[in-house]
């Protein structure tokens, strides 16, 4: 422990209707947090005066949103408040409860050890834990996961909604916190800038405790927002990591697979519709023309998918700034 207090850890926990949760979960921080930032986020049950009443812990710090700005916003408040404390390492929890704070050491602790430049927590990799989650909760984190993985170019990370994290400084503070999604893509989004930014993450085993409070995230606005952000973010990141930034196998791989695809598709239509109207039957070479450049251009769109897949960041930046 005295290695982890050797830095400065600050602790910071949107609050949003959960004015009866968020003191217990203030209580139970571990004294390894040097500074704790509460941020009310417009919140109508006044969370954040709530926990002014009831506690008496010096390192508490409340901030209040006179709205509501959303999750991300209410983080980013917390972040750079963090950073004005002078934090080395900034951890986020929820503050419904459902994190186990006695886990913070590791997060930490893989920080400290230079072994990663953000952590985060993985409610998947224990198997026993996942019949504790909520059906529909399952379902819409398995899909948000892999749009996640081929938007950010994490694939080896999963749980991509998952609140529990930790940073270092030096990375956050290269991050562009006033662009950050202010809602509820806000995790998305943060893995999104770190992926530009080559950040290393690693993921640590969590288990949530699920009980009667309610998300307030909306599924059917999930379902209808969501797609086109990752879409635009994958595009992005795409162009930026493998075009502007750098051009290799991938790219090559990238532009012949789609060229072939697209040839053969395009021509293989033409002279499908042209059967159909004059009532003759393709040649066996229009055949191949048309099927070959969409075999091909398939296998090579798979390489590169292969390519991306393992070019995830391995080294971590935080000690190059």
């Amino acid at each position: 422990m005295s290695e982890l207090v050797s830095k400065k850890i600050a602790l910071v926990i949107p609050a949003y209707r959960v004015a009866k949760l968020l003191p217990d979960v203030v209580a139970s921080v571990p004294a390894l947090v040097g500074r704790i930032f509460v941020v009310d986020d417009g919140c109508p049950e006044q969370s954040g005066k709530v926990l002014q009443s009831v506690t008496n812990d010096s390192r508490v710090a409340v901030l209040f949103h006179p709205i509501n700005q959303g999750v991300g916003a209410a983080v980013v408040t917390g972040y750079r408040a963090a950073l004005t404390w002078g934090a080395d390492i900034v951890v986020r929890i929820d503050g419904d409860g459902q994190m186990d704070t006695s886990q913070m050491e590791r997060f930490v602790h893989l920080l400290q050890s230079g072994r990663a430049d953000f952590v985060k927590g993985n409610r998947f990799f224990e198997i026993a834990s996942l019949s504790e989650m909520p059906t529909i909760r399952l379902i819409g984190n398995t899909v948000l996961s892999f749009a996640a993985k081929a938007m950010s170019g994490y694939w080896n990370v999963m749980d991509p909604t998952n609140g529990y994290s930790a940073i270092d400084s030096r990375v956050l503070r290269k991050l562009p916190l006033e662009s950050l999604e202010k809602r509820y893509f806000f995790e998305s989004d943060l893995l999104f800038h770190l992926a530009l930014l080559r950040a290393v993450i690693a993921e640590i085993p969590v288990k949530s405790v699920y009980g009667d409070e309610q998300s307030s995230l909306s599924i059917v606005h999930c379902g209808v927002t969501f797609p086109l952000k990752y879409i635009a973010r994958f595009l992005k990141r795409i162009f930026y990591n493998y075009f502007l930034r750098d051009f290799n196998v991938f790219s090559l791989e990238l532009l012949l697979g789609i060229v072939l695809v697209v040839f053969g598709t395009i021509f293989g239509g033409i002279h499908w519709y042209r059967s159909i109207v004059e009532n003759t039957p393709a040649t066996t070479g229009t055949i191949m023309v048309a099927a070959l450049p969409i075999i091909l251009g398939f296998q090579l769109l798979v390489s590169a998918v292969s390519f991306d897949v393992g070019n995830f960041p391995k080294t971590p930046i935080s000690d190059s700034y």
